[in-house]
Protein backbone atom coordinates (compact mmCIF):
# COMPACT_ATOMS: atom_id res chain seq x y z
CA UNK A 1 0.00 0.00 0.00
CA UNK A 2 2.72 2.20 1.46
CA UNK A 3 4.57 1.46 -2.09
CA UNK A 4 1.58 2.32 -4.49
CA UNK A 5 0.63 5.74 -2.38
CA UNK A 6 4.85 6.67 -3.49
CA UNK A 7 4.30 5.76 -6.93
CA UNK A 8 0.93 7.51 -7.27
CA UNK A 9 3.16 10.22 -5.72
CA UNK A 10 5.54 10.35 -8.19
CA UNK A 11 8.22 9.22 -5.48
CA UNK A 12 10.00 5.97 -6.29
CA UNK A 13 13.33 4.62 -5.43
CA UNK A 14 14.75 5.80 -9.08
CA UNK A 15 13.88 9.54 -8.46
CA UNK A 16 14.93 9.27 -4.58
CA UNK A 17 17.86 7.84 -5.89
CA UNK A 18 18.86 10.95 -8.16
CA UNK A 19 18.65 13.07 -5.31
CA UNK A 20 21.90 11.41 -3.94
CA UNK A 21 23.81 10.59 -7.15
CA UNK A 22 27.13 12.55 -6.20
CA UNK A 23 30.73 11.38 -5.71
CA UNK A 24 31.01 11.97 -2.23
CA UNK A 25 34.00 14.72 -1.60
CA UNK A 26 37.26 13.56 -0.20
CA UNK A 27 39.41 16.50 1.31
CA UNK A 28 42.79 16.71 1.30
CA UNK A 29 44.73 15.98 4.51
CA UNK A 30 45.32 20.11 5.20
CA UNK A 31 42.43 21.36 3.41
CA UNK A 32 40.87 23.89 4.10
CA UNK A 33 36.84 23.63 5.37
CA UNK A 34 34.54 24.95 2.80
CA UNK A 35 37.37 26.30 -0.28
CA UNK A 36 36.24 26.50 -3.48
CA UNK A 37 36.20 23.33 -4.24
CA UNK A 38 34.18 21.94 -1.22
CA UNK A 39 31.72 25.15 -2.36
CA UNK A 40 31.47 23.93 -5.90
CA UNK A 41 31.00 20.82 -4.97
CA UNK A 42 27.99 21.43 -2.32
CA UNK A 43 26.79 24.45 -5.24
CA UNK A 44 26.72 21.66 -7.45
CA UNK A 45 24.64 19.55 -5.39
CA UNK A 46 22.24 21.67 -4.23
CA UNK A 47 21.32 23.28 -7.98
CA UNK A 48 20.87 18.72 -9.26
CA UNK A 49 18.64 18.56 -6.57
CA UNK A 50 16.26 21.55 -7.33
CA UNK A 51 16.62 20.77 -11.10
CA UNK A 52 15.37 17.46 -10.31
CA UNK A 53 12.52 18.47 -7.51
CA UNK A 54 11.34 21.28 -10.21
CA UNK A 55 11.38 18.41 -13.03
CA UNK A 56 8.75 17.16 -10.68
CA UNK A 57 6.84 20.33 -9.86
CA UNK A 58 6.60 20.08 -14.17
CA UNK A 59 5.26 16.37 -14.45
CA UNK A 60 2.95 16.60 -11.84
CA UNK A 61 1.04 19.87 -13.72
CA UNK A 62 1.03 17.91 -16.92
CA UNK A 63 -0.02 14.75 -15.57
CA UNK A 64 -3.09 17.42 -13.67
CA UNK A 65 -3.93 19.07 -16.55
CA UNK A 66 -4.24 14.74 -18.69
CA UNK A 67 -6.07 13.73 -15.76
CA UNK A 68 -8.15 16.42 -15.37
CA UNK A 69 -11.09 14.03 -16.88
CA UNK A 70 -14.84 13.89 -15.00
CA UNK A 71 -15.60 9.79 -14.03
CA UNK A 72 -19.25 9.08 -13.56
CA UNK A 73 -18.02 5.87 -11.40
CA UNK A 74 -17.70 7.24 -7.67
CA UNK A 75 -15.06 4.75 -7.21
CA UNK A 76 -12.98 5.59 -9.89
CA UNK A 77 -13.59 9.72 -8.97
CA UNK A 78 -12.69 8.88 -5.49
CA UNK A 79 -9.72 6.92 -6.24
CA UNK A 80 -8.20 9.75 -8.81
CA UNK A 81 -8.82 12.52 -6.10
CA UNK A 82 -6.66 10.83 -3.55
CA UNK A 83 -3.78 10.13 -5.66
CA UNK A 84 -4.29 13.91 -6.68
CA UNK A 85 -3.98 14.15 -2.94
CA UNK A 86 -1.36 11.99 -2.20
CA UNK A 87 0.54 13.95 -5.53
CA UNK A 88 -0.14 17.30 -4.53
CA UNK A 89 1.37 17.18 -0.67
CA UNK A 90 4.51 15.42 -1.94
CA UNK A 91 4.46 18.57 -4.55
CA UNK A 92 4.16 20.39 -1.49
CA UNK A 93 6.59 19.11 0.77
CA UNK A 94 8.85 19.58 -2.19
CA UNK A 95 7.82 23.59 -2.51
CA UNK A 96 9.55 23.77 0.97
CA UNK A 97 12.51 21.99 0.26
CA UNK A 98 13.30 24.03 -2.74
CA UNK A 99 12.78 26.63 -0.79
CA UNK A 100 15.56 25.40 2.10
CA UNK A 101 17.85 24.84 -1.41
CA UNK A 102 17.31 28.35 -2.50
CA UNK A 103 18.28 29.67 0.77
CA UNK A 104 21.55 27.42 0.91
CA UNK A 105 22.84 28.20 -2.09
CA UNK A 106 22.16 32.12 -1.35
CA UNK A 107 24.25 31.00 1.76
CA UNK A 108 26.67 29.78 -0.61
CA UNK A 109 26.58 33.37 -2.22
CA UNK A 110 27.10 35.08 1.26
CA UNK A 111 29.93 32.99 2.51
CA UNK A 112 27.73 31.83 5.12
CA UNK A 113 27.19 27.92 3.81
CA UNK A 114 28.64 25.22 6.31
CA UNK A 115 29.12 26.94 9.12
CA UNK A 116 26.29 26.31 11.82
CA UNK A 117 23.64 29.41 12.30
CA UNK A 118 23.67 28.71 16.25
CA UNK A 119 27.04 28.39 17.36
CA UNK A 120 28.97 29.07 14.27
CA UNK A 121 31.17 25.97 13.91
CA UNK A 122 31.77 23.52 11.19
CA UNK A 123 29.00 21.27 10.51
CA UNK A 124 30.93 19.00 8.34
CA UNK A 125 31.35 17.74 4.99
CA UNK A 126 29.47 14.63 5.43
CA UNK A 127 26.53 15.85 7.39
CA UNK A 128 26.38 18.19 4.58
CA UNK A 129 26.23 15.63 2.07
CA UNK A 130 23.87 13.55 4.35
CA UNK A 131 21.59 16.97 4.48
CA UNK A 132 22.64 19.48 2.01
CA UNK A 133 20.24 22.36 3.32
CA UNK A 134 21.67 21.74 7.21
CA UNK A 135 21.48 25.21 8.74
CA UNK A 136 22.97 23.60 12.34
CA UNK A 137 25.98 21.16 13.49
CA UNK A 138 24.45 18.25 14.73
CA UNK A 139 25.11 19.43 18.36
CA UNK A 140 23.02 22.17 17.99
CA UNK A 141 20.69 19.96 16.29
CA UNK A 142 20.35 17.45 18.78
CA UNK A 143 19.40 20.03 20.83
CA UNK A 144 16.86 21.66 19.25
CA UNK A 145 15.11 18.31 18.60
CA UNK A 146 15.37 17.80 22.53
CA UNK A 147 13.72 20.93 23.04
CA UNK A 148 11.13 20.25 20.63
CA UNK A 149 10.33 16.96 22.19
CA UNK A 150 9.93 18.72 25.81
CA UNK A 151 7.20 21.19 24.16
CA UNK A 152 5.39 18.85 22.97
CA UNK A 153 5.00 16.41 26.06
CA UNK A 154 4.18 19.72 28.08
Amino acid sequence: MADQASQNAGISPKNVQQYTAFVPYEPKPDEEYMNDAQIAHFQKILEDWRGELMAEVDRTVQHMQMENVNYSDPNDRASLETDMGLELRARDRERKLIRKITQALGRIKENEYGYCESCGVEIGLRRLEARPTATLCIDCKTLEEKREKQMAQD
